[in-house]
């Protein structure tokens, strides 16, 4: 068998579980190894030994340990959410990506958008925002007044927008 390591006297993971003993042409013995007893636990109380023996017998030899890996994904899932099993977690996710697809196109749309549009020369009004341009003259009324208080409260240790941690020279 392909990728298969030779294999100490112990008994395969499946046969421990099932109380039997694994011989030298033991179908699970290269899918469940004696130090993962858990895998095949989970595997049986699911899917059951005589499932997963069909199953295995019908897919061919070199897909078979993504076929195990397969049936041990769906009972981990089945056991943690019993109702929905994998089928939920592809729906959360399917969610998920339709959630991001509408984001995108909506990114995707608002860049369209200002891409046609020509730019406006843009400016910082006192509370560091950005401005047009065509704004200015209502943005810079009252303006010096404000930059003067701004500037009698940081000469007497006062702090402008959270500047005063930073430590001049």
């Amino acid at each position: 068998m392909r990728g298969q390591e030779p294999r100490s006297s112990s008994s395969c993971a499946a046969c421990k579980f099932l109380k039997r003993r694994c011989t030298q042409n033991c179908l699970f013995a290269p899918y469940f190894r004696s130090e993962e007893p858990k895998k095949f636990a989970k595997v049986h109380k699911v899917f059951g030994a005589s499932n997963v023996t069909k199953i295995l017998n019908e897919v061919p030899e070199e897909q078979r340990q993504d076929t195990v890996n397969s049936l041990v994904y769906e009972a981990e899932a089945r056991l943690s959410d019993p109702v929905y099993g994998c089928i939920g977690a592809i729906a959360s996710l399917q969610g998920k990506m339709v959630q991001l697809q509408h984001d995108l196109a909506i990114a995707r749309a608002r860049l369209a958008r200002y891409a046609t549009k020509p730019s406006p020369v843009l400016v910082l009004d006192d509370h560091l925002n950005m401005v047009p341009f065509t704004n200015l003259p209502a943005v810079c009324d009252g303006l010096d007044e404000n930059l003067n208080q701004n500037s009698l409260r940081f000469e007497h240790g006062g702090s402008i927008h959270g500047f005063s941690q930073v430590q001049f020279p």
